[in-house]
């Protein structure tokens, strides 16, 4: 096998949560166009990856998501077809349902998860995937009252839960890895090294964003070079720098992040030094270029792609 092809390139499908791309004016506009020409929305959406030159797909929150796929093409196998004739594979999907269930600490949400996640196993596993990307629970704001420190008791009921629920995925065949979510607990320096030495190696893995890194204030090559073992798929994406300390934690929080992303190569991403790390720990496998809510993501992921080729992959190999 060629050294390049130790990598292959995806694209997550929150790349495509832009009006510009789609010809309205607002976020509601898109998600309104999803659920009244589905097969349009999602037909445009595998045409743009495939013409942006990467082979592989990352699913993501609705109307992007598993579900919607499965409902537009009428099952699963079929939307797999829909990838196989254009040349794409699933590389991984991506599960916000633990972001979202408030205090799964409790049993009843925990069950519901659990449930949801095995589902989706069955997904990925048919459309030939063996990756969930899992985003963690957010922290919370800056000098919020009543303070919740995110502390080792607290970590450690996180990584409880997360030790089970990679053993359940991995009985079906799916492997789960926990994603650099900023403003979550598991971006930063400190909260991802607390988080991987609570978990067990074998079941939980990583996936590193090096630009929700940045914003969360940490070095990105840094970080991964100490849990390198654990990394089974990446987001390359680029940005800024760092946001305020008081940025507020709520449903907004990935809106606020948007202004920090930028285009790849523009940011503070030492990219020779990321494809130096990769090279020399070994990795191989999917590498998601990801810009979030891109007004031209087919443009944009293809020269993302370009630049990895031209610049990158010369000193990986």
């Amino acid at each position: 096998m060629a050294s390049g092809d130790r990598l292959r390139f995806g694209v997550d499908l929150v790349t495509f949560f832009h009006p510009g791309f789609w010809g309205v004016d607002s976020h509601d506009a898109i998600v309104d166009y999803a659920r009244t020409q589905p097969r349009a929305f999602w037909d445009k959406i595998l045409d743009g990856v495939q013409a942006s030159g990467v082979t592989g797909v990352e699913l993501t929150f609705s109307p992007f998501n598993w579900q919607d796929a499965i409902k537009t093409y009428g099952s699963v196998e079929a939307f797999a077809a829909e990838l196989s004739k254009r040349g794409l594979m699933l590389c991984s999907g991506f599960f916000a349902e633990l972001e979202a269930a408030g205090d799964f600490a409790q049993p009843e949400a925990q069950r519901a998860i659990i449930e949801t996640a095995e589902r989706y196993a069955h997904f990925l596993k048919a459309c030939g995937s063996d990756i969930v990307v899992i985003g963690a629970p957010l922290r919370q704001t800056l000098g919020a009252q009543p303070v919740k420190f995110h502390d080792f008791d607290r970590a450690k009921v996180i990584a409880d839960f997360l030790n089970r629920l990679g053993a359940i995925l991995y009985a079906q065949g799916v492997r789960l890895a926990l994603h650099t979510e900023a403003h979550s607990i598991f971006a930063a320096a400190r909260d991802v090294d607390l988080m991987m030495m609570l978990t067990d190696p074998t079941y939980v893995h990583m996936c590193p964003d090096t630009a929700h890194i940045i914003v969360a204030g940490s070095d990105p090559v840094q970080l991964v070079d100490r849990h390198h073992e654990r990394v089974i798929i990446a987001h390359w994406k680029d940005a800024i720098g760092p946001m305020p300390a008081d940025t507020p934690i709520d449903e907004h929080i990935h809106d606020r992040h948007r202004p920090y992303f930028c285009g790849f190569g523009l940011g503070r991403v030492d990219w020779p030094a990321w494809i130096r790390l990769l090279r020399d720990r070994g990795f191989e496998g999917w590498a998601i270029l990801e810009l979030d809510a891109a007004p031209d993501p087919v443009r944009d992921i293809a020269n993302g792609l370009t630049l990895v080729r031209q610049a990158l992959l010369p000193i990986y190999r």
